[in-house]
Formats: structure tokens, C-alpha cells, sequence
């Protein structure tokens, strides 16, 4: 997995509106809370991003970006029926490519683990965890975004 301090690697990958999204576009103007999930549809997955939804983030100062193998399509469909609307990215082709640059695709599994990353306004990875089950304490992502602003 990618460590504290490093570089946050580029990527570009469609949301569930078939648009693309780029991570360093938020260069300079916000940090970024990066969240790999392993699939759509799934009751850990969904409390996670039911959390997002439901307690959301300062969107001046945090862009959400949220990331699985599923599909483009099946994305359109989760965030319709979750009303989900920050970005559900399609990491399906080539296949878990991010996931893999980040350190957290379980080629087990075929999909990524629990992977949080918080990126500051630089580009660097400031917060980095792995969790290959069970949810995630969104209080310490809050706790990093806060103390860096």
C-alpha cells in the first residue's frame, strides 16, 4: 500500500454520469478523501457510502472521490436508488488498475479492499489504511481533514 507521505498517482476514471474525473484536477483547490470499496450493492459497502451521504463533508474543502470495479452503469444505478451524489468511480477496465497502484486490489478477490486515502491540496497522500473486512471509523477521517485544513 502507498505510504503516508508519498505522491498520490494520478488516474483519470469515469463517475456513474459516464463523465470523466481526474484526481490531481483538485490540485491546489481541495483535498481529496479517497475510498476503495470492494463492490456496489453490498451491506458493508453501502453503509459506508450511506455514511458519506448522510454525513457529508465540507464540499469547499473536500472532494469525495469513491472507487470499486463495478461498472459505470451499475454505478448510475446504486447512486439513483442511494441518492448518492458525490462520485462513484469505475475502476472496471483495465481492470482494478488504481486499486492496484495504490496498493489495495486483492487479486484474490478480483476487487479492492477497504482502502482509505486523505490528499492534500499538494497532491501528497497524507492518511493512508487498509481493511480487507469490516467498516471503517469515518471519525478518523475527519480528525486528518480537519488538521489539515
Amino acid at each position: 500500500m502507498i505510504e503516508e507521505g508519498s505522491p498520490a498517482p494520478d488516474f483519470t476514471l469515469r463517475d456513474q454520469n459516464n463523465q470523466e474525473v481526474r484526481l490531481s484536477s483538485f490540485r491546489g483547490s481541495r483535498n481529496v478523501l479517497l475510498v476503495f470499496y470492494p463492490f456496489a450493492f453490498t451491506g458493508t459497502c453501502q453503509g459506508e457510502l450511506q455514511a458519506i451521504r448522510d454525513n457529508p463533508y465540507d464540499s469547499g474543502m473536500v472532494q469525495v472521490l469513491t472507487v470499486s470495479v463495478d461498472t459505470v452503469f451499475s454505478h448510475k444505478i446504486w447512486a439513483e436508488r442511494e441518492g448518492f451524489d458525490f462520485p462513484l468511480l469505475a475502476d472496471f477496465w483495465p481492470h482494478g488498475e488504481v486499486a492496484q497502484a495504490y496498493g489495495v486490489f486483492n487479486f484474490e478477490r478480483g476487487c479492492a479492499n477497504r482502502g482509505t486515502f486523505i490528499i492534500d491540496r499538494t497532491g501528497m497522500i497524507r492518511f493512508a489504511e487498509m481493511r480487507v473486512t469490516g467498516a471503517r471509523d469515518q471519525g478518523t477521517w475527519r480528525k486528518v481533514l480537519t488538521a489539515i485544513g
